[in-house]
């Protein structure tokens, strides 16, 4: 028996065509990936399938029922997770699970089992705000809220994006334990280790179905756009924006750094220096410190006690010098929606304290450069995912600062557009701009000249990506980031 069929299903938005007469089926009780890069119409498929969107053309149906003539019977049976997380920020833990059972006419206490061996981890800190919870405590009550009332068909729109990898692969394990009840699952997401733990995989792109079937078969298919040729930075573009250790600068120094909460320690006596030019990988599980200690060093939060230097200024003292002399890119994109690229340029510029000339300038050679020029008047609210990030970090070094710093840069984005992004990292190595940044996906781990990564507040290795490798006796960075991150013994931020 099928649990979803979808039947030439079409969708516009005005010229936009998000849907393209997309048809497939899923059986019962089978994990179902639907991937594809951003703009693809997934989520609208997703809301399409929960009845919270009309097609325009087509039929589907869930669990026998139609998406048109039975949206009621159909939200009784379906948990939606979407993609951002569906959760109150100011409501407990516990009030936003029994606000979930209200609303679909349920009781936590009826509901209990279906949710045990998931909310049972969390349940410890019921009384505790959503919003002051790790990204993976978020996640586990998320996934919690969507199965309260028990559903048979469940639809998660990229629950994991944001999510450091031990979490990651602590949801997928949740979800096989969801598959053996029979209930069907069906799964959006960037990372090639989830697709390959779905059992079969649809491909969306620009709106069309361009193919169907086992994980490896379509990333076989597609290698292009989920398996791209891996980075290679060479030795000689290297030392071009690295000098040699002996004459490199440090563009970072942090001796003893702890931020305090009270008496929680966010981040536990810090010690690290990054040199002029260098890729540093910042790691580190949700709530292992990383945040915090970016905040301190990008001027944003002042520390608890120790030393450390930005650019050559005091992080206690001249916090608003290092603010004007390095670039930032927050995991939510620091540009305005609501104007052009063009216009979020020159804003930015102009706060960076540049000459008109030089300015216009230098929009016309980054517009050359993004391959933007036709779209230099586009509000950047309708630019996909890939595109904002590019000019988001684009912006964020526009004034060539001595150092910027990424948070998570390219959560959510496919391979082929997370490879594009690269490049542009270490052309801005190449140019001389220390890079400082964070990531959940460790083959980006790889591509940094070195990386330290935190737990419970404190840094528990630094060295190369090969030097860690070797000396935790690991085959790659995925696995040495779990090695680390399991030792970890807070289990929120």
């Amino acid at each position: 028996m099928n649990a979803i069929e979808v039947s030439h299903i079409s969708k516009s938005y005005g010229k936009v065509k998000a849907l393209q007469d997309v048809s497939f089926t899923v059986p019962q009780g089978e994990v179902f990936g639907l991937i594809g890069p951003d703009g693809a119409g997934k989520t609208s498929l997703y809301r399409i399938l929960c009845t919270l969107l009309l097609p325009d053309e087509g039929q589907a149906s869930v669990d026998g029922f139609d998406v048109l003539k039975d949206m009621r019977a159909i939200r009784r049976r379906v948990g939606y997770m979407p993609g951002r997380f569906s959760l109150y920020q100011d409501l407990t833990v516990e009030e936003n699970l029994q606000f979930f059972a209200t609303l679909f006419g349920t009781t936590v206490d009826a509901g209990y089992d279906s949710i045990r061996a998931i909310y049972s981890q969390i349940e410890p800190f019921r009384n505790r705000k959503a919003g002051a919870l790790s990204g993976g405590m978020k996640q586990k009550l998320a996934l919690s809220c969507a199965l309260v009332h028990q559903p048979s068909v469940l639809f998660l729109d990229e629950p994991t994006t944001g999510v450091d990898p031990v979490s990651r692969k602590e949801l997928w394990d949740m979800l096989e334990i969801l598959r053996e009840r029979q209930i069907t699952i069906v799964a959006s997401t960037p990372y090639l280790d989830e697709v390959r733990r779905c059992e079969r995989v649809a491909f969306l792109d620009q709106g069309c179905l361009r193919g169907i079937g086992t994980p490896d078969d379509i990333l076989t298919q597609f290698a292009d756009v989920f398996n791209p040729p891996p980075l290679k930075r060479s030795e000689a573009v290297k030392s071009e924006g690295m000098k040699s250790e002996a004459e490199s600068p440090y563009v970072i120094e942090v001796s003893h750094l702890v931020k305090a909460f009270g008496t929680f320690h966010a981040v536990d006596d810090i010690s690290f220096k990054v040199r002029k030019g260098e890729i540093f990988g910042f790691l580190g599980a949700n709530g292992a410190g990383k945040t915090t200690a970016m905040h301190m060093l990008t001027g944003l939060n002042q520390p608890t006690s120790g030393t450390g230097r930005v650019v050559g200024y005091d992080i206690s003292t001249e916090h608003e010098q290092i603010k004007r002399h390095i670039g930032y890119m927050s995991q939510k994109f620091s540009l305005y929606e609501d104007l052009t690229v063009a216009e979020n340029i020159r804003l930015f510029a102009g706060i960076y304290g540049m000459k008109d000339r030089e300015i216009s300038v230098k929009t016309d050679e980054l517009l050359r450069r993004l391959k933007f020029e036709e779209h230099k008047d586009d509000l950047v609210s309708s630019l996909p995912l890939g595109w904002k990030q590019k000019l988001a970090f684009s912006v964020s070094i526009f004034h060539e600062p001595g150092i910027v710093f990424l948070d998570e840069p390219t959560g959510g984005v496919d391979p082929a557009t997370r490879r594009q992004f690269w490049e542009l990292i270490y052309d801005a190595a190449h140019r001389g701009i220390t890079v400082f940044v964070t990531t959940h996906y460790m083959d980006e781990a790889e591509y940094c000249d070195r990386i330290s990564i935190m737990v419970d507040g404190k840094i528990k290795a630094i060295g190369t990506p090969d030097e860690l490798k070797q000396t935790y006796g690991q085959e790659d960075m995925d696995h040495v980031f779990t090695l680390l991150a399991r030792e970890a013994k807070r289990s929120s931020d």
